[in-house]
């Protein structure tokens, strides 16, 4: 069987640079179509997520702060989470300090599936575009709130429409500095979309 470029590239990935230090299983190699595994990060970034949006919604803060803990305990793993669900599934995953019932579960979801059916449902009374207003220097949380319900600002560029129309000002807490750092910060937030 022929290799492609592609598939020969994502292979030497998978190995040492110098592609051939790691002997890789057959049934790890993507058939085409299909994504490669999930990877530690990838299951961090959608625990973060997760996180986020409970404390965005003022969540029960142990609730959020259980979540952020699993991103950054898998995070900073070595060991591939894929290996350790493949193990034992739930059960092996609940051995990592701060992994419980819910959050292993939540786990084997995002291998198998690649995405959350818990976010998903989190998102759709609040948007997921909503924490992307954190990312501007000058909005924490409670800003961030306060532009999603009080002015219906769930995106950064309704955040750019808003601020081009000077809505800004109107904002409780952001004086003038604030204003200005949030424009500059939007700004080179949106340039590099």
């Amino acid at each position: 069987m022929a290799l492609s470029a592609e598939r020969l590239r994502w292979l030497c990935e998978l190995t040492s640079p110098r592609c051939g230090d790691t002997l890789v299983r057959v049934s790890d190699i993507p058939q085409p179509g299909e994504q490669p595994a999930i990877d530690n990060t990838e299951v961090a970034r959608v625990l973060q997520q997760i996180a986020d949006m409970l404390e965005f919604q003022n969540e029960n803060p142990f609730k959020f702060r259980s979540y952020q803990m699993a991103a950054e305990t898998i995070g900073s793993m070595g060991t591939p989470i894929t290996d350790i669900s493949s193990r034992g599934g739930v059960s092996e995953l609940q051995k990592i300090p701060g992994i419980g019932k819910t959050i292993s579960s939540q786990i084997i979801e995002i291998i198998e599936t690649g995405k959350s059916p818990y976010f998903e449902e989190l998102t759709k009374d609040v948007p997921a575009t909503v924490l992307d207003l954190r990312r501007v220097s000058g909005i924490g949380l409670k800003t961030a709130q306060l532009l999603y319900r009080e002015f219906g600002i769930k995106s950064l560029g309704e955040l750019k429409t808003f601020a081009e129309g000077g809505g800004l000002a109107s904002v409780p807490g952001l004086g003038e500095k604030t204003v200005s750092r949030v424009v500059k910060s939007l700004g080179r937030l949106l340039e590099g979309a």
